[in-house]
């Protein structure tokens, strides 16, 4: 199946320090490959097969229309003046329709668009910002009426690669005393963008990537199972309260809440075992952290225009920060040091759910990279606690609380372009503080 067949994008190199392999079905994350010091790492979890990723959902794929969790049912919804009617349909539970829906686009085959000028959420000078072997560009249009949703939505999606700046390496002798080094390997930026083909409506959109990571799986060692000894930073300062069934009802301040102030600690440190694991969405204490927009005027993107919110977000790692930058700094952090490794995510998106893989089957399939058979139903599959995942995206159900009203509603009329990106950086802690051998 076309959908299933892996799109590599890698950076320029005859080793390239990443590289990408994306599945058109669910736009999924299928392979994150990292080479450092000889070793390659896949930072993803998932299946070894493409096609198991049928029986693993929300492994690595996208999530829409619209992530995470809305109580079911029938819903007005009303911005600038411009209603319309949203029936949530039930999927986790009677009471609650999870990411997206019955079949969200997680479920879906996107079409690969294989020329820049059939982009049309996208300036030229946005696209010129892009290198062909390292950039894949998506398109899925969904029904008006899908899952519930009011008017036909086209969304476009573009994944690249960023090279960092040019770095000065030393070659250590053996016997020589070495201090540890933070290399930058590369970005990986994935930029989301909506528009409704139905005039005179409204409807909410609230995208995100959930892909799960590990920076000690392909360790192959059976402390690297899980992700506890793992270190996390979220610059936070509340989580989303929830009900019984996991619907948004408010806010938790984090401040004298150690589980759930994330400062650097190990992910192990006050795991919350009742709860099976981290399971919560964190509110960015500067909200909105970028000051790149969430949504702008369909108006910008005329064949002329010079619009171009993609610029600060594809500059090289290392590249110094212009004082008139539109780029948020990183807001979360994960990192480890069996492996070296470390991520640094950016986003214009207000906060990030992050979520433990509390529900991993032992009889899912584990890739081999990391240890596993590859096959399903063999009982070495990835264990709760196995991941880190980090979903950037608006709060749950943020059109149904009036506080958001004409504002950070995840709302868009059809005059109006959904603009979301999370961007993430690759780093790689190079030596030990002791002697080389």
């Amino acid at each position: 199946m076309a959908s299933f067949t892996p799109i590599l994008l890698s950076l320029p190199s005859l080793t390239p320090s990443v590289a990408v392999e994306i599945l058109p079905h669910g736009l999924t994350i299928n392979r994150i490959y990292v080479q450092a010091e000889g070793r390659t790492h896949d930072l993803v979890l998932g299946p070894e097969s493409p096609q198991d990723h049928l029986g693993q959902k929300y492994v690595n794929t996208i999530i829409g229309r619209y992530s995470n969790r809305i109580p079911t049912g029938e819903h007005v919804i009303e911005r600038n003046g411009v209603t319309a009617k949203l029936t949530s349909l039930p999927n986790e539970s009677p009471q609650v329709s999870l990411h997206g829906g019955p079949t969200g686009f997680d479920s879906l085959p996107w079409e690969q668009v294989s020329s820049k000028s059939d982009m049309t959420l996208f300036t030229n000078a946005e696209l010129d910002h892009l290198h062909t072997t390292s950039t894949a560009l998506f398109r899925l249009v969904s029904p008006d009426g899908d899952q519930g949703f009011p008017g036909a939505l086209l969304i476009e999606t573009l994944v690249t690669l960023v090279a960092p700046v040019e770095q000065e390496r030393h070659y250590v002798k053996p016997g020589d005393t070495v201090e540890p080094v933070e290399y930058e390997l590369g970005s990986v930026v994935i930029v989301y963008r909506a528009k409704l083909q139905t005039e005179n409506t409204v409807t909410p959109v609230n995208l995100t990537q959930h892909w799960g990571f590990n920076l000690d799986a392909s360790l192959k060692k059976d402390d690297a199972s899980t992700v506890k000894a793992h270190n996390l930073s979220i610059k936070s300062d509340r989580i989303v309260k929830r009900d019984a069934h996991s619907l948004a009802t408010g806010f938790t301040p984090t401040k004298d809440d150690e589980a759930h102030t994330h400062n650097g600690k190990l992910i192990g440190d006050k795991f919350p075992v009742d709860a099976n694991g981290y399971d919560d969405f964190y509110v960015f204490s500067d909200n909105p952290p970028a000051q790149i927009p969430k949504r702008f005027a369909s108006s910008k993107l005329s064949a002329d225009s010079e619009h171009d919110l993609v610029k600060d977000i594809v500059e090289p790692a290392g590249t110094p920060r212009q004082p008139n930058g539109q780029r948020a700094d990183s807001v979360v952090e994960l990192s480890s040091k069996a492996s070296g490794l470390k991520l640094l995510f950016d986003t214009n998106q207000s906060g990030v759910m992050f979520y433990t893989n509390n529900w991993a089957n032992k009889d899912g399939a584990r890739k081999k990279i990391h240890g596993g058979t590859g096959i399903k139903g063999t009982g070495n599959g990835y264990v709760p606690g196995s991941a880190a995942f980090l979903e950037f995206h608006d709060p749950l159900a943020a059109f149904l609380d009036p506080a958001n009203k004409n504002d950070d509603d995840t709302l868009i009329t059809s005059d109006e372009i959904y603009h979301n990106y999370v961007r993430m950086d690759i780093r790689y802690t190079e030596g030990k503080k002791s002697t080389a051998e």
